[in-house]
């Protein structure tokens, strides 16, 4: 979840939450203010009657209004509390009960209790209280929808110099020397951030360039001694002759020689294609490329009894084709070099994918198979095979992937991605 739209959730939540008990505690507060308006209006009318007892000893006429009603009641036992409570009345013009809020009391009339009752209509409390109640809804609403457009329009756009470093930072290759982009903006954290960014990847390109020349370096010395090595080992086999124990030892040696300069041009090469230094770029015919290749194997085909089979469209495809034939070179190579003898090779080319698929020893599926140096245990290669077709799948925006049924080794290029 993005930074932003988390934290819309979360005010919009707070805003919810806040809104609902100060609206609650609102209402309270109204409702009891308006309460404490109707319990002053029936203590005024209370005082009134016990005036007019006191002034002409008797009762006022009961009388019923529309908003107010008054009843008595002659006492001959148990006199009641004083006290207010909520009661309905009915209402002659409406024809209907409605709620009121009602004192009852005591006043003596020659020596006897009366018990007076005053009942006044809580309709039009109750009213704007509704009234009040709904408009805060309406507010609250309102303000809700505000915070929601301005956090989505508004918090978007302050946001939108971060995003702009965020895509500059995924697309930086550090063999550019160009600065990540951003938007200006007078948000101080933000400029912080570009300005962070840029030193970090100033510092990393710095440090790649001192890595890239000790690895030039050190390749290039490294390819003297290893020709002085097998230049030497070279004469030394044709000059003189050895005897049997002599001759594994030099053949050895010999065999550790290639093992090592085929390593050195492998990492040379790898190196190579994750810096995007082979500038060769061109229109290949990849079927055609697909045939001769099938036919430069045909004696290790012919050697372990393999029997190969193509289903191949034209197709023509934007690479190095010094990079192709290295792509094509390595499948082929691992579908011989992890066959079973009398098996097979199928090749299925098309303008979505070029699969390769061989026979073998079924359960050695790998799950890291394109990392470098990852091997089988009976393997005799140098692990970087199909870590080299992986990169150069990478640089143009191919995608390999690896599967095996029944016995069955599946390797997919995706020209799609």
């Amino acid at each position: 979840m993005k930074l932003a739209n988390r934290y819309n959730r979360v005010n919009i939540l707070t805003s919810i939450v806040v809104f609902a008990i100060t609206g609650l505690i609102y209402y309270v507060v109204i409702h009891f203010i308006l309460t404490e308006k109707l319990d002053r209006d029936l203590v005024v009318e209370e005082n009134e009657i016990r005036q007019y007892v006191d002034t002409y000893h008797k009762l006022p006429l009961p009388a019923s209004y529309l908003d107010q009603k008054i009843a008595y009641k002659n006492l001959s036992g148990h006199v009641p509390e004083r006290e207010f409570l909520y009661t309905r009345y009915y209402n002659p013009k409406e024809q209907e009960n409605e709620p009121g809020r009602s004192l009852i009391t005591v006043v003596y009339l020659n020596g006897k209790a009366v018990e007076v009752t005053i009942t006044k209509s809580r309709v039009e409390s109750e009213d704007l209280v509704r009234i009040i109640l709904l408009f805060t809804i309406g507010i609250t609403l309102i303000l809700l929808l505000s915070l929601l457009l301005i956090n989505r329009f508004v918090l978007n756009r302050l946001w939108r110099p971060f995003y702009a470093i965020l895509n500059g930072m995924k697309s930086f290759e550090v063999a550019h020397m160009d600065a990540i982009a951003h938007e200006d903006t007078r948000i101080d954290e933000f400029n912080e951030l570009h300005q962070s960014v840029n030193a970090m990847a100033e510092r990393v390109r710095r440090d790649y360039k001192e890595l890239k020349s000790f690895t030039d370096n050190a390749s290039h010395e490294m390819m003297t001694p290893l020709a002085v090595i097998n230049s030497k080992l070279d004469s030394l086999l044709q000059t003189e002759s050895f005897t049997a124990q002599q001759g594994e030892l030099l053949a050895d040696v010999y065999h550790a020689t290639g093992r090592l300069s085929r390593l050195h041009q492998s990492l040379l090469l790898l190196a190579k294609i994750e810096n995007n230094l082979i500038p060769d770029f061109q229109e290949i015919d990849l079927k055609e490329m697909v045939e001769v290749k099938g036919r430069q194997f045909q004696e290790l085909f012919e050697k372990d009894g393999l029997n190969l089979t193509t289903d191949l469209q034209v197709v023509e495809i934007k690479m190095s084709r010094y990079l192709a034939d290295i792509l094509l070179n390595n499948l082929f190579s691992n579908a011989v070099r992890h066959n079973i003898t009398g098996g097979y090779i199928r090749v299925e080319l098309s303008s979505a994918a070029l699969i390769m698929a061989n026979s073998g020893k079924p359960g050695n599926i790998q799950s890291k198979i394109f990392d470098r140096f990852s091997k089988s245990a009976d393997s005799e290669g140098m692990g970087l095979g199909l870590a080299i077709t992986k990169q150069i799948c990478n640089l143009y925006g191919f995608r390999i992937s690896y599967q095996e049924e029944n016995g069955e080794h599946i390797f997919a290029v995706y020209f799609g991605g």
